[in-house]
């Protein structure tokens, strides 16, 4: 995997990979996608997306845990298997959970609405750590679909308008703010939205 030249920081650790989901209750996962699919439909999207997501997770090689949020450990147990290693997200607000999560870097963070996501863009991510302090990857709604730090860097995390368009620069402005410059992946769309439905018609269906 990684050399050991000094100098290149490719000796660095291979970085855990979290997944952030929710428990698909109906009614409080991807609620969002209610009015177009229902209670029962967007919590089935969310168990195939999650699901998928650590599949990918599995096919990369790297270490990884899901952060979890909505039941407890044990329910999501029955749902994945006691292989799948866990860790609760904990309190306070999405950056307050990021933070956490990163506080044990190398670390890289994903969510579990993107269909799109390849093993690739996890190799590129690590790949991008050995010679970047940050790695970043861009969302078309104006948030982030990853987040990659090689040591734990909590100023990201601070308060701001999670979930919204303003995300990905606020993000950026708080980097180039320490002189940190990240590498940049692709842009992927996430599936969060009635409209984002008919990309992918086959995770929509019942």
């Amino acid at each position: 995997m990684a050399s050991h030249h000094p100098g290149g920081g490719s000796g660095l650790p291979l970085p855990r990979v979290a997944l952030f989901a929710r428990f698909p209750e109906p009614g409080r996962a991807k609620t969002r996608l209610i009015p177009a699919l229902g209670p029962d439909g967007a919590a089935l999207l969310h168990r195939r997306l999650t699901e998928r997501t650590l599949a990918v997770l599995r096919s990369s090689g790297l270490p990884f845990e899901l952060r979890h949020t909505g039941a407890p450990a044990a329910e999501f147990c029955l749902w994945l298997g006691a292989a799948v290693p866990l860790a609760e997200q904990g309190d306070g607000d999405l950056g307050a959970r990021m933070a956490r999560a990163t506080a044990d870097a190398p670390a890289i963070l994903v969510g579990a609405d993107l269909p799109d996501l390849a093993p690739r863009h996890l190799e590129q991510a690590r790949t991008a750590l050995q010679s970047h302090p940050a790695v970043i990857g861009p969302a078309e709604d104006g948030g982030y679909w990853l987040i990659g730090l090689r040591e734990p860097m909590p100023f990201l995390f601070e308060p701001m308008a999670w979930g919204t368009e303003v995300v990905f620069a606020e993000t950026m402005a708080r980097f180039a703010a320490r002189g940190i410059v990240p590498a940049v992946l692709e842009r992927l769309p996430d599936l969060d939205r009635p409209e984002d439905l008919g990309r992918w018609p086959e995770l929509a269906g019942r």
